[in-house]
């Protein structure tokens, strides 16, 4: 069987960033009768985006590769001082739970608001003298959920992510 000329990530490449050469690197591989599968030498796409994430080594799906429009989740950012699991990190799942204002001086019973959203990125801090620490993780989240993310976040709701082995795929 022969080599083809085929695309694998030079660093991550995260939802939503355009995929061109400069994000690639070329690699000889045997695909065989999964060639059509992959970005290829002569199937480099013009001003399409990543629809997934694709990891840093990895061969480049050719369907993880779309128009900006296709692109259906935003990443946001929550800051969360608690500590998460070892497991979690890019490409693995969360769930968003949120808990309200209760006007009582504490919040609601928290709610989950989106099951299984994926982590884009993950940020470390630590305040100033070596204070609390914070962590900022930046989590995809679908289009019809992100008026309600969002909303909880500018009514100084409570947000914790908490990681989800079981999050569907994508």
């Amino acid at each position: 069987q022969s080599t083809v000329a085929a695309y694998a990530a030079k660093e991550d490449i995260a939802v939503g960033q355009t995929v061109d050469p400069s994000r690639l690197v070329r690699v000889d591989v045997r695909l065989g009768d999964a060639e059509g599968r992959y970005l290829t030498a002569e199937r480099l796409p013009q001003g399409k985006v990543a629809l997934q994430r694709v990891p840093k080594g990895d061969l480049v799906p050719a369907s993880s590769l779309g128009e900006p429009h296709a692109v259906d989740r935003k990443p946001v950012s929550i800051s969360v001082a608690q500590p998460l699991p070892a497991e979690a990190a890019a490409g693995s799942r969360v769930d968003v739970w949120v808990a309200l204002p209760d006007g009582r001086n504490g919040f609601s019973e928290p709610k989950r608001l989106v099951t299984g959203a994926e982590i884009a990125q993950i940020e470390s801090a630590s305040s100033a003298l070596g204070g609390s620490r914070e962590t900022t993780v930046l989590v995809l989240v679908e289009d019809a959920k992100l008026a309600q993310v969002l909303g909880a976040q500018a009514n100084s709701a409570k947000v914790s992510l908490v990681w989800n082995p079981a999050g569907a795929a994508r």
